[in-house]
C-alpha cells in the first residue's frame, strides 16, 4: 500500500450525516489522499470540502448511486487492487434493497485484505493510526489453492 492512499467512502442514507461529521472532523487527513465515493455520498462530500475547506481543492471522484451500480463499482475498484481502504457506514436496522451487493463488497474486501471500517468509530481508529500515512505492506493470503481445488 502506497503512502497516498486510495479511500472509498460509502455510507447508507441513516449514516450520510455521520459521514458527513467524521469527514469534516478528518478533511486534512482526507485531502492528502485519493477518495471515491458512491453517488449522494460522494456529493456530500465533496460538498464539505468545496463549502467548509475550499482551499484544499479537494476533487471527490464519484460514482453511481449504490443501488444503482456504485457498489459495484467500488466492488471492481477493490477486486483490481485500486483501493487502498474503504470506509463504508452501514445501517444494519433498515433492509437495504441492494443487500447482495454490500454482502459482495464486504465478502471481496476480505478477500483483498483491505483495511475496512463500517462504523464511525472503526474509522477513527483507522485514520489516526500511524499507518495511515506511511507506506504498509499488508500479508494477503493466496487464494489461487482455494479454487484451484474449486476448479479440479
Amino acid at each position: 500500500m502506497r503512502k497516498l492512499k486510495n479511500i472509498g467512502l460509502i455510507a447508507h442514507d441513516a449514516c450520510k450525516k455521520d459521514m458527513v461529521e467524521w469527514v469534516t472532523a478528518n478533511a486534512g487527513q482526507l485531502a492528502r489522499h485519493s477518495l471515491t465515493c458512491t453517488g449522494t455520498t460522494g456529493r456530500l462530500v465533496q460538498e464539505v470540502f468545496d463549502q467548509k475547506f475550499p482551499d484544499m481543492k479537494v476533487k471527490v471522484h464519484r460514482l453511481k448511486s449504490g443501488p444503482l451500480g456504485g457498489d459495484q463499482q467500488m466492488g471492481a475498484l477493490i477486486a483490481s487492487e485500486q483501493l487502498d481502504i474503504l470506509v463504508f457506514l452501514t445501517d444494519p436496522m433498515t433492509m437495504q434493497p441492494h443487500d447482495v451487493d454490500v454482502k459482495a463488497l464486504i465478502r471481496l474486501s476480505t478477500i483483498a485484505n483491505i483495511v475496512v471500517a463500517y462504523t464511525r468509530s472503526t474509522a477513527d481508529f483507522i485514520i489516526s493510526s500511524d499507518l495511515f500515512d506511511d507506506e504498509y505492506e499488508a500479508v494477503c493470503r493466496n487464494h489461487e489453492e482455494y479454487i484451484q481445488r474449486i476448479i479440479e
